[in-house]
């Protein structure tokens, strides 16, 4: 019994001693229910193949594709409020959603962006950015709009990519239309506007610095093109490109509504 008993315990002993860690025996973290699952088309970032996207640089903690989303925390309804959010806006601050998620910066760091949106729309809009960043289209700075001010001075050097904003829609001549911008429900995104202008039907850029960047037949940094990769992935969520618009051309804009 005494043989048994010691032989039992020896092979106990042995087979912990040749056990993996835990560390290396734990399976690989899941992604978040929010990250988005579907796959969509893939291709060129233009018709005539673009500019070469920079690589990315591995930076600590941000070396592929993260992204979450998340009801408004306090602090940043505390900063939309009287700036881009308030009472009377046609969404209520709980039916937005905050988007946090890795993109491509034109210098090819990978930085971390903040965008909101309408919650209907979340997953969505994060799985077209997700598909971005893996198609490495670089973006100049991704963040909350500024806020609007009627008559204010249009700022014609930054170039942020941003989603919701309270605000009316505009005439070419910059008046309010007297109806709701589709950013003021978080159903459009302008996405590297000083790349992509506002062109009026006369031909000329909203922005004078924007002026260079009016022959769509160039292939720079962050532009977008007819039937490139920007414009299926966000034609695959049903949003529709202002690059699309009779007369004048929104290149930037991206919506649900195409408005």
């Amino acid at each position: 019994m005494t043989g048994t008993r010691g032989l039992a315990l020896a092979l106990v002993l042995a087979a912990a001693c040749t056990a993996a860690p835990a560390s290396e025996t734990a399976p690989e973290p899941s992604r978040s229910p929010e990250s988005p699952t579907a796959v969509l088309p893939t291709g060129p970032t233009s018709p005539t193949g673009a500019a070469p996207s920079p690589s990315p640089v591995v930076q600590e903690g941000r070396t592929r594709f993260a992204g979450r989303i998340s009801a408004i925390p306090m602090a940043i309804q505390r900063e939309m409020t009287d700036k881009t959010w308030e009472p009377g806006c046609p969404v209520a601050l709980e039916d937005l959603r905050l988007l946090r998620f890795n993109y491509l910066g034109f210098t090819g760091d990978i930085k971390r962006g903040r965008m909101v949106v309408h919650a209907d729309s979340a997953r969505d809009v994060l799985g077209v950015f997700e598909q971005l960043f893996d198609a490495r289209f670089p973006f100049k700075n991704v963040d909350l709009a500024s806020r609007w001010r009627p008559n204010g001075p249009i700022d014609t050097t930054r170039s942020k990519t941003a989603a919701f904003n309270c605000r009316p829609a505009l005439n070419p001549d910059l008046t309010p239309t007297g109806t709701w911008s589709e950013h003021s429900y978080g159903l459009a995104i302008d996405i590297n506007p000083l790349q992509n202008p506002y062109v009026a039907e006369d031909g000329t850029a909203l922005r004078p610095a924007a002026e260079a960047y009016l022959d769509r037949s160039q292939d720079l940094l962050g532009m977008i093109h007819e039937g490139d990769l920007v414009v299926r992935a966000f034609a695959a969520i049903g949003w529709e490109w202002g690059g699309h618009w009779s007369g004048k051309k929104d290149y930037m804009h991206f919506s649900l509504r195409g408005r």
